[in-house]
């Protein structure tokens, strides 16, 4: 039987000619019958797409021979075989839409100027030898951090991350611009912007989690720093590190602990709420 797997991964990187670069995406993922999402840009390619999993590492081979995604750390995990509804491969002016593609700079080693990236035992380092001095700061969506975050992160207000040169500008956060910050996000790329807007913005000392909550999960699972699910942009909508995993979301109608979220068909935009089995009715007794 096959086994279905997700791959999750950037690069930041000039692309002369992103067009050829999503003809060529779009051609390979094809070919090798997977879905998801390819994002290219004049700043490099971010990328989640799942499949059977001979399919995925040929995608993953042809994709890293091109010189410049040569090194593309790629992060793996399981899949259901129905994780995305169809292949989305775009052009877009950023791989990460923050609504600052002047404000990036990208050259062939990356981001220029962002923050110091530390792999989650050097995290552990930085926490144990600086205690209160370092500052978890979350670079995702709000609403992901409901059911999962590190211990004490300081999660900004934002719905999108077009938020947050706002949120960053607004002064709220000025008080963390002497202490250690460290950014993390799903898989590292949103940090790979915000850790540099925090930079221009005059925040000292800012470090992103290397390979994100995904690389950290893989490594400590619910025995570091990390608690509660992680929320992911697919069908499986959240992933576990282990059984041990604490459930922070509360039920939005009767407050039970859940990680489970559901789109809310009486909103005006599509909005996900957290919603707990019993509630939603998929534990009735047929």
């Amino acid at each position: 039987m096959a086994v279905p797997k997700i791959v999750l991964f950037y690069v930041f990187t000039p692309l002369p000619d992103p067009e050829a670069i999503r003809l060529w995406q779009q051609t390979l993922a094809e070919t090798n019958d997977l879905t998801g999402r390819i994002i290219v840009s004049p700043d490099g390619i971010n990328v989640t797409v799942g499949g059977e999993i001979a399919n995925v590492k040929r995608y993953v081979k042809a994709t890293r021979s091109y010189a410049p995604f040569k090194t593309a750390d790629i992060k793996w995990s399981d899949g259901s075989g129905h994780d995305f509804p169809r292949l989305s491969v775009k052009v877009r002016p950023e791989i990460v839409t923050f609504g600052a593609p002047n404000e990036l700079e990208v050259d062939d080693g990356g981001v220029v100027d962002g923050g110091v990236r530390l792999a989650p035992d050097e995290v552990h380092h930085l926490v144990d030898t600086r205690g209160e001095d370092v500052v978890f700061f979350d670079g995702r969506n709000s609403f992901e951090a409901e059911i999962g975050r590190f211990k004490n992160a300081v999660v900004p207000d934002v719905a999108t991350t077009r938020d947050f040169a706002k949120e960053l500008d607004s002064g709220k956060y000025d008080h963390l611009k002497d202490k250690a910050v460290v950014t993390y996000c799903t898989g590292g790329v949103r940090c790979e912007v915000l850790s540099s807007l925090m930079r221009s913005r005059g925040f000292d000392e800012v470090y992103q989690l290397d390979g994100g909550i995904v690389r950290y999960g893989e490594e400590y699972g619910d025995e570091g720093l990390w608690e509660g699910s992680l929320y992911v942009f697919d069908n499986r909508m959240n992933i576990e590190f282990s059984e041990g995993a604490k459930t922070l979301g509360r039920c939005t109608t009767c407050g039970s602990p859940t990680s489970r979220y559901e789109n809310d068909d009486s909103a005006p935009e599509r909005t996900l709420v957290l919603v707990c089995r019993t509630c939603a009715g998929v534990d009735q007794a047929v």
